[in-house]
């Protein structure tokens, strides 16, 4: 990998190198060329006119004295100029009066027209070149003067210019790759070095590593020193970031083993409380029985219904120290996550409860919900506890409807529990989930008020929200979500991942 960048950041170097060169040398040898072709193509015309002035002169007394022969001697000095290729001398009106061919095919066939006001024109073609000029004596025109002349020697200056041309680029060329051979080495080698040094470090997070200097007063070395000072800042921070992060593995450890601490004299307060506090409150319980029992006849009935009464609250004692351990216990234990069919979890505990209740006329419309990823065994204690609250506000009425089904929001599964009971004012919601608060009286509905509680723990253990919509005697509906547990929580499985509502 390192030799193919080195080799091509040094073929990139000479490849530059060498096209400016060429570049430079095309463009100077087509300057060159263009040039050439402009002085030949001025001085060929300068020649010729020259040689028409010649011809002229020497050829008005031809023309006066109608001499063709003498004309066709002063054209015949022409030989000697290879260029020439025929030409002529005309008469006044045009006709032909002497003329000059050097080989067959070059006679005069067409002859150009001067304008009135010209002494001497001439025509530039693709293969040749024309020239008129008039004859005159003593200001009176006495004829004309023809020359065409070839532009081979342009073809042939060109061919020897290109041939040249490509001489010099070839030992151009070579003299390039010396030269870049000799200089891209002190510009390429330094990007080497710290493409690599930027290479070590990506790769093995070694910070230390630095780019060698190379010294020298250009850009280059600014580009290095800069990089070995971004690294020293990295370095630092790094070390920084790395010392952070053991002094704060530290302190999750030591915060670990003061919860598992916590959590160890928590359940000892548990059972301190079931069996500590289970003693006195059966001992009231089981002499307050015996007093009913033994000695209702010697109590007046004040006393019996004192007694009762310390029956009954011995007994309620006692349901709120198992709802507490209840809670408790859904904090510290252990889930066991698996798909769990809710609707039919939701038909066992509502046939549970027509079993128990008979007499109730309860409309009850449980929908067939899509199956939800938690512990079996707790999210049957959230249906069991949100059916039965449903069940208990709904009795004041001789007919009631309880539903559970789910809704689609923003992509997630958002299950409820709705009924028609007595409902509740939807400014006292946020006190449903605390433990003990209760927003109705244990004369009109009995209850420990730890019920709601437990369910916001157990969905929020499961990832989930849960939260309450109302309005007095119009009943109430309970929704709540489903996603993964909290990161830290005991599971004996991964779920897959789902955004929290």
């Amino acid at each position: 990998m390192i030799q193919v960048q080195r080799n091509s950041i040094l073929t990139r170097l000479t490849m530059m190198n060498m096209l400016v060169s060429m570049v430079a040398l095309l463009l100077a040898c087509a300057g060159f060329f263009a040039y050439d072709q402009v002085t030949f193509r001025d001085s060929l015309l300068r020649t010729l006119s020259a040689q028409a002035q010649i011809i002229g002169s020497n050829s008005i007394s031809a023309l006066l004295f109608n001499d063709p022969q003498s004309a066709a001697n002063t054209l015949a000095a022409l030989k000697s100029s290879t260029n020439i290729a025929s030409a002529g001398i005309l008469t006044p009106d045009g006709r032909p009066f002497a003329d000059f061919t050097r080989q067959k095919g070059d006679e005069i066939l067409n002859v150009p027209t001067l304008a009135a006001d010209e002494t001497e024109a001439h025509w530039i073609r693709s293969t040749h070149v024309v020239l008129m000029r008039r004859i005159v004596s003593d200001g009176k025109l006495v004829g004309f003067v023809y020359l065409r002349a070839d532009l081979d020697e342009i073809d042939q200056r060109l061919k020897q210019y290109t041939a040249i041309a490509i001489a010099v680029l070839l030992v151009s060329f070579f003299m390039a790759m010396l030269v870049s051979s000799a200089f891209r080495n002190s510009v390429a080698r330094p990007v080497i070095q710290l493409a690599g040094t930027a290479r070590a470090v990506s790769r093995g997070r070694d910070y230390a590593v630095r780019a060698r200097s190379s010294g020298a007063p250009d850009e280059l070395n600014v580009l290095i020193n800069a990089f070995n000072d971004m690294l020293a800042q990295i370095q630092s921070r790094d070390a920084a970031l790395q010392k952070a992060h053991n002094e704060l593995e530290q302190r999750v450890q030591d915060r670990t083993r003061e919860l598992v601490s916590a959590n160890r004299e928590l359940e000892a307060f548990s059972y301190s409380v079931s069996h500590d506090l289970r003693g006195p409150i059966d001992a009231l319980n089981g002499f307050s029985y015996v007093l009913l029992k033994q000695y209702a006849e010697k109590l007046d009935p004040q006393g019996r219904e004192l007694i009762e009464f310390i029956r009954a609250s011995g007994k309620r004692m006692l349901e709120l120290i198992d709802d507490l351990l209840n809670l408790s216990r859904l904090t510290t234990s252990a889930m066991h996550l698996e798909p769990v069919n809710l609707s039919a979890v939701a038909r066992t505990v509502t046939d549970e409860l027509k079993r128990l209740h008979p007499e109730r006329n309860v409309s009850l419309l449980i929908a067939d919900v899509p199956p939800a990823q938690g512990d079996a065994r707790l999210l049957r204690i959230v249906l069991e506890n949100l059916l039965r609250n449903s069940w208990k506000y709904t009795s004041i009425h001789p007919s009631a409807r309880i539903e559970f089904g789910s809704s689609e929001k923003d992509g997630r599964t958002v299950y409820f529990v709705r009924d028609d009971g007595v409902g509740f004012d939807p400014r006292s919601a946020n006190r449903l989930f605390h433990p003990f608060q209760r927003l109705h009286s244990p004369a009109e509905f009995p209850g420990s008020g730890i019920g709601l509680a437990t369910v916001q723990r157990i969905i929020h253990r499961h990832g989930g929200e849960i939260w309450a919509e109302a309005a007095p005697g119009k009943g109430a509906t309970f929704y709540f979500t489903l996603g993964i547990p909290p990161s830290g929580a005991d599971t004996d499985r991964t779920v897959p991942q789902v955004q929290n509502a």
